[in-house]
């Protein structure tokens, strides 16, 4: 199963750093779950096959894997949602929704670091109507990642064509790497479960899939945020045979090298048609890295400057937030506690999209220290993107901004 995931007009006040920064209120937030803590990460996937979207977060203080499914009603979604905790483990640091045994029924996958160290399957029930029924999920431990690598992050992707889903996973530290779990023909046999290194890692924040060679298969793109290799780049596919037979996966260089890089996101920021990539870094800039057009694996690169200087950025998306047709980029930080960086905001640009300084618009107020990944999405259905992410030093959970706009 295929898991996919009225313009304001607001005046403009120059900041005595040089920013400016739109004198528009905070998005109202409404909360989805703060029955934990350190929510760390929001994946989506329509679960339940009702055409919307639901989530799929770890809560790492908290050790719980917790599904949220989205409601259908206005006033429903503006509460905390339909949700049930899959499983109970320590330190997880990503979860995400897939279809491991080929069931119809949706999985998760979690990833521990801490002195948990093992990646975890959560078995959905095989019956619909059973899904917000704690008891009749199963956790497993996967053999062959136990206590074995700080697990960091998790991409469904069939790779060799052979049993279903397999799992692309990137860990952290000692002994770092990004490579893939192959599925075995029974799947929910974890101990058949093989994994093959591909990358040898500093520390894994992204992992996406894009056929950045357009060769017919899935490539990688990875941000690694620590080592001698940090810095954006992709692994080549060797295709489902090459996989199979355990080749080696091609690592190119994309670039924002010795950059402390955190969250990616792949998105056309140019119009041109073509995936872009822009990735958040710890080193006060969004760097966006655009297709050459002469190339289908060279980049051009340019920095955006974060919002407010605020130096640890942690994630970012590309949307157009307020209807005007023109791209904008949406950000989340670590402030450690400084909250005039707002944790969340809106970027929109002047000119041109290569402006170094975009015009900063507030969405989260000061309520928040640690926000983490983001999502864009309509979830009130009234036309315009809201934002759904996560918080873990306030303990605000996971949660929904709500767009303006319309």
């Amino acid at each position: 199963m295929m898991i996919r995931p009225v313009m304001l007009t607001l005046s403009l006040a120059v900041l005595t750093t040089g920013w400016a920064f739109a004198e528009d209120t905070p998005w109202s937030r409404h909360t989805i779950d703060a029955s934990s803590r350190g929510a760390d990460g929001v994946r989506l996937a329509d679960v339940n096959g009702d055409g919307r979207l639901d989530i799929a977060t770890g809560w790492e203080e908290g050790g719980r894997i917790r599904v949220y499914l989205q409601p259908a009603s206005g006033a429903h979604l503006r509460r905390p949602w339909p949700a049930v905790t899959v499983g109970n483990v320590k330190s997880p640091e990503d979860a995400v929704f897939a279809d491991l045994d080929g069931d119809g029924s949706i999985d998760v996958v979690s990833c521990c670091e801490g002195r948990e160290r093992t990646v975890f399957f959560h078995w959905a029930p095989s019956r619909s109507q059973d899904y917000l029924d704690i008891a009749a999920w199963r956790t497993s431990a996967v053999p062959c990642t136990q206590k074995k690598q700080a697990w960091m992050f998790a991409l469904p992707m069939d790779i060799d064509n052979q049993f279903g889903i397999d799992l692309v996973v990137g860990s952290k530290g000692g002994g770092g790497s990004v490579g893939w779990l192959q599925a075995p023909k029974a799947a929910r046999n974890v101990g058949d479960w093989t994994y093959h290194p591909i990358y040898r890692a500093g520390w894994i924040m992204s992992l996406e899939q894009l056929d950045v060679d357009e060769d017919g298969d899935a490539d990688v793109v990875v941000s690694d945020r620590k080592g001698s290799s940090r810095g954006v780049l992709w692994l080549e596919n060797p295709g489902p045979k090459g996989a199979a037979q355990h080749a080696p996966w091609t690592e190119h260089r994309i670039g924002a090298d010795g950059m402390e890089v955190m969250f990616l996101t792949i998105a056309d920021i140019d119009g041109d048609r073509r995936p872009d990539i822009v990735c958040a870094t710890r080193n006060k800039q969004i760097i966006v890295f655009r297709r050459a057009a002469d190339s289908k694996v060279r980049w051009e690169s340019w920095g955006v400057d974060n919002p407010h200087a605020a130096p640890n950025g942690k994630a970012v998306r590309v949307a157009d937030v307020n209807l005007d047709g023109k791209v904008d980029l949406i950000h989340t930080v670590n402030n450690g506690g400084k909250r005039q960086h707002r944790g969340a905001v809106w970027m929109s640009y002047g000119e041109s999209i290569r402006d170094k300084r975009w015009d900063v618009h507030d969405i989260s107020g000061d309520r928040g220290v640690k926000f983490d990944l983001i999502q864009m999405l309509d979830v009130d259905r009234d036309g315009d993107l809201d934002l759904i992410t996560c918080e873990e030093r306030d303990n605000l959970g996971v949660f929904w901004y709500e767009n303006p706009t319309r």
